[in-house]
């Protein structure tokens, strides 16, 4: 379980196509003691599993995770080429404060940017989301994109925006973010369970 708040930007180093898998190695600034074999970590928002890691003092660490073919289709982690950067994040742990909301790591769909509005200190997006998800998506609500947890400001149809801070801008990857890009979307956990429950009442 993540919270949304990245504490790491790290950068793409390799992408290998190992039988059906990527195996893909992202450096950081974490110590290798601070990632457990085994363990997640939300890489743009996708919980994906520790399969590897080695660094050494004073360096930076290099990680490794697979990515599934469910994973591929479903995410934007088949474009991940080498020098892209990711929003990192490691489990909370029990005890742990929420500053933002409780994320899954487990995307729903791909969100488009369909506008970026610099307004000076904020900076606002537009997106669109596919019809199999935008129901669940509702004005100041949470929504997870990318990996950061978003307060939904205004929601038409399929499209949503949100507004932007400074800080999140600087300390993320959502400052290089721009018209046409795709980020991955994850709603958040009670609407969907409040969704499926009306499905099936």
């Amino acid at each position: 379980m993540f919270t949304g708040i990245v504490s790491e930007v790290g950068s793409v180093v390799a992408n290998a196509q190992r039988n059906d898998i990527q195996r893909i190695a992202i450096a950081c600034r974490w110590k290798p003691d601070d990632l457990s074999i085994g363990g997640a970590i939300a890489c743009n928002g996708i919980g994906l599993t520790v399969v590897g890691r080695d660094g050494a003092e004073g360096s930076e660490t290099v990680f490794e995770v697979d990515a599934a073919p469910e994973t591929l289709a479903a995410t934007t982690a088949s474009d991940w080429d080498v020098g892209r950067r990711l929003n990192l994040e490691r489990p909370m742990r029990l005890g742990d404060e929420l500053p933002g909301h409780m994320v899954t790591g487990h995307v729903d769909a791909v969100a488009n940017v369909t506008e970026r509005e610099d307004l000076g200190e904020t900076t606002r997006f537009r997106f669109e989301a596919p019809e199999s998800v935008s129901h669940m998506i509702a004005p100041q609500g949470s929504i997870a994109l990318d990996g950061i947890s978003l307060t939904v400001n205004a929601v038409e149809s399929h499209r949503f925006d949100c507004l932007l801070i400074p800080q999140v801008l600087q300390s993320t990857t959502w400052n290089e973010r721009k018209q046409g890009d795709a980020v991955n979307l994850e709603v958040d956990l009670v609407a969907r369970y409040v969704a499926r429950l009306t499905e099936t009442a």
